[in-house]
């Protein structure tokens, strides 16, 4: 598995139309692109910084994964994710170590990405993201 960089950082948040005006006005940061993907229940905003993205999730169903994590944990980092160059390959590379996974197969993420998550009980209570174009 080659990993290249970290391709964003996840964020839950209860609302991005009051996230993204901190992002925007405090930090200075500018909101490139907002993105609903349906079957995770989520609306994603995304913001640039250097190399690495910065990934707010609003929840558009309580009973989904952030609606979850918000009810259960409040707002904040969500998870951390990897960019890498195939996806399913590092999935079974990271299962034949003994990592624990929530996604066997990558599935489809925001902006296209193929992605799969790695079950926080293996990785050091860090829910993290494996991603990339293939």
């Amino acid at each position: 598995m080659n990993i290249s960089h970290i391709e964003h950082i996840g964020i839950a948040v209860n609302s991005l139309d009051e996230a993204i005006p901190f992002y925007e006005n405090m930090l200075g940061l500018k909101c490139y692109a907002v993105e609903e993907v349906k079957d995770q229940k989520v609306k994603t905003a995304f913001f640039m910084v250097g190399q690495t993205k910065i990934e707010l999730l609003e929840s558009t169903d309580p009973e989904g994964p952030i609606g979850k994590f918000i009810e259960k944990k409040g707002q904040g980092i969500h998870h951390l994710a990897f960019a890498t160059e195939n996806v399913d390959e590092s999935l079974s590379e990271l299962e034949e170590k003994g990592v624990r996974l929530i996604d066997k197969k990558s599935r489809k993420g925001a902006e296209g990405l193929n992605i799969g998550f790695l079950h926080p009980k293996s990785t050091l209570g860090v829910l993290t993201e494996i991603c990339g174009k293939e």
